[in-house]
């Protein structure tokens, strides 16, 4: 996106570069590496920087409205409620497109946003990768509210262990040795000190948890919660000690229920110039626009593009049981706007908070990029293609 910044990365890319980028990620950890890394960063201009702001200030404060939380009651299903939620949500991860306005000009466009943690750890040892094997110049940074890798590592601390002792803190997951993100796990493991315990090995003893390391059984005091319940619907004949909507005394930091509450359920409530039209399909009553092709269908409880729609008709929304559940979101247009050897490719961009439960307001930690040559962004839509996949955003200063 930005011309110059991209002539010289691409000038200087050579396949050999690229393949030892990679391999100094699988080698740091070796078998956690479970998803394609793209071929180059993207390179964002200070215009679109300040645009992408802009457009997470206004959704920030309508997220911070005292009543928020009243709106989105409705979202935490209430078979999965769990207790003691916080405040406000402890991250907060928000997607924009990179889309052109009728001006010609580079804007954002939101996509989805998250109440949930993303891959905090890992993005930062990417981003200080890109800078170690290729041309990245230093008025491009990929850090906001921190000056260096080493400050973002004590705000993560400070955010996530909040002065517990890394042992007595862990990253909830289900069989987290076979997600797809289970580097950025690893990656978390070797900056704060805390395991990735899988949901099944939780022991309940009254209102305390704990979980076995090495023969000892240790008290958590606080859960990173990486893990979507939903998943837990996968596994129906799993046994427990643990269910995770018992009342324990634990701190969550990344509360499961606000997960639900700042998901595509908010999108809705949202508005500006850069969030596109988005409406629960049972606020139309019948009276769905004339122009469904410009339209997406979102399922409001699924999650990594399961079930999402893009090509709509009345029929299809007219047999649709439950419309309440479900967005209708007027599409946005990706600008290909990255230039690969062989064309342009689209980009998406994650903004990515954290949110210490004294604060105020979340603080713009990262970011992360993926790039695109499909229908979606996604692995699953960029199969067999190059110069596409999870990558890291530097933002011109």
């Amino acid at each position: 996106m930005h011309k110059q910044a991209r002539e010289v990365f691409n000038n200087s890319f050579t396949e050999k570069k690229y393949e030892d980028f990679v391999e100094s990620l699988s080698s740091a950890f070796p078998g956690q590496l479970d998803f394609r890394v793209a071929e180059t960063p993207v390179f964002v201009p200070k215009d679109l920087k300040e645009k992408l702001l802009e457009a997470c200030r206004q959704i920030i404060a309508t997220l911070s409205s005292p009543d928020f939380k009243a709106k989105t009651e409705r979202a935490v299903p209430a078979d999965q409620h769990v207790p003691g939620e916080n405040a406000h949500t402890s991250f907060l991860a928000i997607d924009f497109a990179v889309c052109k306005n009728e001006d010609g000009k580079l804007v954002p466009q939101l996509i989805e946003l998250q109440g949930f943690p993303s891959i905090f750890g890992y993005q930062a040892v990417l981003s200080e990768s890109f800078r170690k094997f290729f041309d990245v110049k230093k008025r491009f940074d990929y850090l906001f509210d921190a000056n260096s890798y080493e400050e973002y590592v004590g705000k993560l601390k400070d955010l996530i262990l909040a002065g517990e002792n890394p042992e007595n803190v862990i990253l909830l997951e289900i069989f987290p040795e076979k997600q797809k993100t289970r580097i950025d796990f690893a990656v978390t493991e070797h900056m704060l000190g805390l395991k990735a315990v899988c949901y099944s090995k939780l022991i309940r003893e009254g209102r305390k948890l704990y979980y076995e390391l090495n023969g000892r059984k240790i008290q958590v005091k606080r859960i990173y919660n990486r893990l979507i319940f939903d998943d837990l619907a996968n596994y129906p004949d799993l046994q427990t000690s643990y269910h995770f909507t018992d009342d324990v005394d634990v701190q969550w930091v990344g509360h499961p229920n606000w997960f639900f509450r700042i998901s595509k359920f908010a999108m809705p409530f949202l508005n500006g110039e850069y969030v596109p039209e988005t409406r629960f399909l049972s606020d139309y009553v019948g009276l769905f626009p004339d122009d469904l092709d410009n339209f997406v269908l979102k399922p409001l409880f699924s999650f990594a593009g399961a079930g999402v729609k893009l090509h709509l008709t009345k029929h299809d929304l007219d047999v649709i049981p439950d419309p309440e559940n479900y967005i209708l979101q007027r599409k946005v247009t990706y600008e290909p706007v990255i230039q690969a050897p062989d064309g342009l490719i689209k980009c998406e961009i994650r903004m990515m908070y954290g949110w210490n439960d004294n604060a105020p307001r979340p603080e713009l930690l990262i970011s992360l990029s993926r790039l695109s040559r499909g229908e979606m962004i996604g692995v699953r839509y960029n199969k067999d293609f190059t110069w596409v996949g999870g990558s890291a955003s530097f933002f011109e200063q």
